[in-house]
């Protein structure tokens, strides 16, 4: 069947279908679909359009349509333009003429609009359970280790020693903001848009703001042209799954690095990696190159749909259609990277003696010796330059920090005074910065705290 075609003297021809139609993927949305027709019958009642007994006859029809559609042979066959054509198709075999009310002062555009915001608002709040612990494991993982140091880097170059957990929790704090990029994004979302018609706004009496409540949206929309042209809501979450997805491949490549024979400062579990099929003593990091490489498939998808987007004109075009697969898209990807990355976190092991021996064997101690002569007083380009002349001399003589001895520091410059040498240790000079959101072990033990907090309060 078709909601359409009393204009035509033709039917649209094969090919025509095959292009267009989208049952293939939006059959997805069928749940939220049904959620949204229940709630439109209601609202239909309420607006003298369906009698108590015919409401209850729909709403009742929608459900037993919800239950079959968790058999497998609910879909055999089925030829439909698209999910919401196969729900009518379905209702009229149970209701049968009465099902033709079901569309009264109801555009499909605003219906697209409803189901999709429906769906999405509950994919976010699964998204971000996950990300909220894939955060418990950081920190859980953080906890594991509370001493352990490393170099942190610029320029890839090991620059200054911070604690493993201050590390950690530079991670956490960009996936706090992605999971506050996702809430604005189900904000964006959670507006419902019936009422608004096919672009005009319904001919029909509505009560909009308690068709909202009936569905728990927070908002009705406030025009009904932006809400016919509108995929913003779209893009706001394609954008928080793209950045979250960087930093899911940003800390997948620290971790393909750290856990490389050429650093050895981690270890995966064997339940996330795997082997060669040609060298027998591959450990291979696959879980991670792989969550590395969903960001250029969730990033492909925002890209899609903003660039399908970008040159529409005001209202609904049917290039809108093209949101779905990258949205569906998206979500899968992310969702299931995220529950990798916990799955990763979980399994880590360090080598803390090589990690500690790689910051201790570097210049990561230069700043907090420069930094020490300018608090004695030594101007801080002074200090820089002295500190910068000690390293090239450690450089040409093949010494590290700890093998110059106070006498040996006094006798390169008077500046470097015999107490100095206490920095040549990284951990020394790390509790100089106990700064808020510095790596000072006091500073770092209170983030971690809060951090757990956060947590809670997430999953609260």
């Amino acid at each position: 069947m078709k909601l359409w075609g009393g204009r035509f003297e033709r039917g649209p021809s094969e090919i025509f279908e095959r292009f267009s139609n989208s049952l293939g993927f939006d059959r997805r949305l069928l749940e939220a679909d049904i959620q949204g027709s229940q709630a439109f019958a209601r609202a239909l009642e309420r607006a003298g359009i369906l009698s108590p007994s015919e409401r209850e006859t729909i709403v009742t029809a929608f459900e037993q349509i919800r239950q079959e559609s968790r058999q497998p042979s609910f879909w055999e066959g089925a030829q439909d333009e698209d999910v919401h054509t196969l729900v009518i198709r379905k209702l009229k075999e149970k209701t049968g003429p009465l099902a033709d009310k079901i569309h009264t002062g109801r555009s499909r555009n605003e219906q697209v609009s409803l189901d999709t915001r429906l769906w999405l608002r509950d994919v976010i709040g699964r998204i971000r359970g996950k990300l909220a612990d894939l955060m418990a494991e950081l920190v859980a993982l953080a906890r594991r280790y509370p001493e352990a140091i490393l170099p942190g880097f610029t320029h890839l170059r090991r620059a200054q020693a911070v604690l493993w957990p201050h590390y950690l929790l530079a991670y956490f704090e960009m996936f706090r903001r992605d999971w506050d990029r996702l809430a604005a994004a189900r904000r964006a979302a959670n507006v419902l848009p019936l009422g608004s018609g096919a672009l005009a706004g319904s001919g029909f009496p509505f009560d909009r703001e308690e068709l909202a409540r009936d569905l728990g949206f927070e908002a009705v929309t406030a025009n009904s042209m932006d809400v016919a042209a509108d995929r913003d809501f779209v893009l706001d979450f394609l954008h928080a799954a793209s950045m979250t997805t960087l930093h899911l491949s940003r800390l997948a490549e620290d971790w393909i690095l750290y856990s490389s024979e050429e650093f050895g400062w981690l270890e995966l579990g064997d339940e996330v990696t795997s082997g060669s099929s040609l060298m027998p003593q591959k450990k291979n990091p696959d879980s991670l190159e792989l969550i590395r490489g969903k960001c250029g498939r969730v990033f492909g998808c925002y890209s899609s749909l903003f660039v399908t987007m970008k040159g529409l004109p005001l209202t609904y075009n049917r290039d809108m259609q093209e949101d779905k697969e990258p949205l569906f898209e998206a979500a899968d990807q992310l969702e299931g990277a995220l529950e990798m990355a916990s799955a990763v976190a979980a399994s880590v092991k360090l080598n803390t003696a090589r990690m500690e021996a790689a910051a201790e064997e570097s210049w990561v101690v230069a700043t907090d010796l420069a930094e020490e002569l300018a608090r004695s007083g030594v101007p801080f380009h002074r200090a820089h330059e002295l500190v910068g002349k000690l390293v090239l001399e450690s450089v040409r003589q093949g010494k590290r920090p700890a093998d110059w001895t106070a006498g040996e520091l006094a006798a390169f410059a008077p500046e470097f005074r015999p107490e100095l040498v206490r920095l040549m240790k990284p951990r020394e000079g790390m509790k100089t910065r106990e700064i808020r959101g510095g790596t000072g072990p006091a500073a770092v033990a209170k983030a971690l705290g809060e951090a757990a907090a956060q947590i809670e309060r997430m999953r609260g």
